[in-house]
């Protein structure tokens, strides 16, 4: 090898030495970006030139070191361990939320709850049993029980208030899903362009690695590498992004809860009518939510108001069996205390018939206007087998059993996540000590070929320009 090329060899070092440098300093500029994974620059030694003829003889060294490219220090299988556990932790998040906001509307114990009004109602009973025909105590009574109707009416109310909420936001997040899909082939078509032109896309690959956990964790789904660069992400079993194209989805089904058009459900755009099967992200979370009554397997919020209506039905026909046994004071009787409007939820439409001491049906029929005995028998309908107070209980239980259920595996959903996250940037995400080290021995390799360099500029210099002026 000439001199001259113990100056190429010593920039080779140089330039390689400089890009690591340079490599040091973006991982360090980027520690705390979100979604940056830590780069390496990749070298190999440059090996001597074949030899031949006279000159094949002899050991040679070689020419240096080349750049090969710059790797992203990333993990497909923990990419996908953090996509699958989003999904999950999507899931149970949101199921845990609405879960606890229909614990919440119940307002269970308290003073606005269903079990305080009942048991003002049936003390207002045992008011008119003692005190029967008069109007203080049939104007407290029809108060109570109004109150208790209003109060079902309410909770039912806010039930498919949230239905609506939750089907709006589900509306919002097929928006997000859809932009998210078209990001990501608009990013698989731009890496595949610097792929193809044998430049480093790094940057671009961190950007579509953080919009396919998003769809992940609002549609579930998988991501399947390709040999150009880009990514397929399927969801359903279909592509939802295949390389630089996308499809859109849409949220088909009843627009308000107990309305006809179908169950909710997640459509292909161009495919309506068929439905996407999930297998986690908020969608799916909200698609169940949102699923009719099914006699306890639906819908957690249809399965609530459903039980409303159950519980309204049950106090209505349970007070009204016993009230209309007796007569009023003025000698009417086979009464309705409770009335309920057909075609609406009873829920709703539950409300008390009578509007004064005439319409209350207080004592047995021919036992005259003082007796009392079928207001007594109404009051301790709420201490009897099987009475409203005990289904509205089970009801109550139910719900608080579900919602405990949802934040453990909201709880348990979340820890898997946090654990795969961490996995994943115990080998991605960047250390500081360790770039700090790997910016010192870049810096003293290149001093180190700087140096090099300046010996082999001063040989030549020797060789150039004084070679020959010894004993002149």
């Amino acid at each position: 090898m000439s001199t001259f090329g113990g100056l190429n060899t010593a920039y080779l070092g140089l330039t390689a030495a400089q890009q690591g440098i340079n490599l040091a300093g973006q991982n360090i500029a980027n520690a705390g970006t979100d979604g940056y994974t830590r780069q390496r620059i990749e070298q190999s030694a440059v090996g001597a030139p074949a030899r031949t003829g006279l000159s094949a003889t002899g050991a040679q060294t070689g020419q240096g070191v080349s750049v090969d490219g710059i790797s992203r220090l990333g993990n497909s299988f923990l990419d996908a361990g953090v996509r699958s556990t989003a999904a999950q932790s999507g899931y149970a998040g949101l199921r845990s939320t609405e879960l606890q906001r229909i614990e919440a509307s119940l307002g269970e114990p308290g003073p606005a709850g269903i079990s305080t009004a009942l048991q003002g109602f049936w003390s207002s009973w045992q008011g008119v049993s003692n005190h029967p025909g008069e109007a203080a105590s049939a104007g407290l009574l029809i108060q109570a029980g109004t109150t208790l109707a209003e109060t079902v009416s309410s909770g039912y109310r806010a039930l498919d208030a949230q239905w609506t909420r939750v089907r709006g936001e589900a509306a919002t997040t097929v928006s997000t899903l859809n932009d998210a899909a078209a990001r990501v082939a608009g990013l698989n078509a731009s890496i595949r362009s610097v792929v193809a032109s044998g430049g480093s896309a790094n940057e671009l690959i961190d950007a579509r690695n953080q919009v396919t956990e998003t769809i992940a964790s609002l549609a579930g789904g998988t991501v399947r590498d390709n040999a150009d660069g880009t990514v397929d992400v399927i969801v359903g079993g279909n592509a939802l992004v295949s390389g630089t194209s996308h499809r859109d989805l849409a949220l088909a089904g009843q627009p308000t809860m107990g309305a006809g058009g179908g169950p909710v459900q997640l459509e292909w755009a161009d495919r309506p009518g068929v439905a996407v099967p999930l297998d986690g992200g908020k969608l799916a979370g909200a698609v169940s939510l949102l699923a009719p009554a099914s006699g306890g397997t639906g819908g957690a919020i249809s399965e609530a108001a459903a039980a409303y209506n159950a519980f309204a039905n049950k106090l209505a026909n349970d007070v009204n069996a016993v009230h209309r046994t007796g007569q009023s004071t003025s000698g009417t009787g086979n009464l309705d205390f409770f009335t309920t409007t057909p075609g609406q939820p009873a829920a709703v439409s539950l409300s008390v018939v009578p509007t004064g001491a005439a319409g209350i049906a207080s004592g047995a029929p021919g036992a005259g206007a003082l007796d009392g005995k079928v207001a007594d028998a109404v009051a301790q309908l709420g201490s009897a087998p099987g009475s409203p107070d005990s289904f509205w209980t089970g009801i109550v239980t139910g719900i608080g059993t579900a919602s405990k259920a949802a934040q453990q595996h909201e709880q348990l959903a979340d820890a898997a996540s946090t654990a795969a996250v961490g996995q994943r940037s115990s080998g991605a995400s960047v250390s500081l000590d360790e770039e700090n080290i790997n910016l010192l021995t870049s810096q003293n390799a290149y001093q180190a070929a700087a140096r090099a360099m300046t010996a082999v500029d001063e040989a030549l210099d020797v060789l150039i320009n004084h070679t020959g002026l010894v004993g002149r």
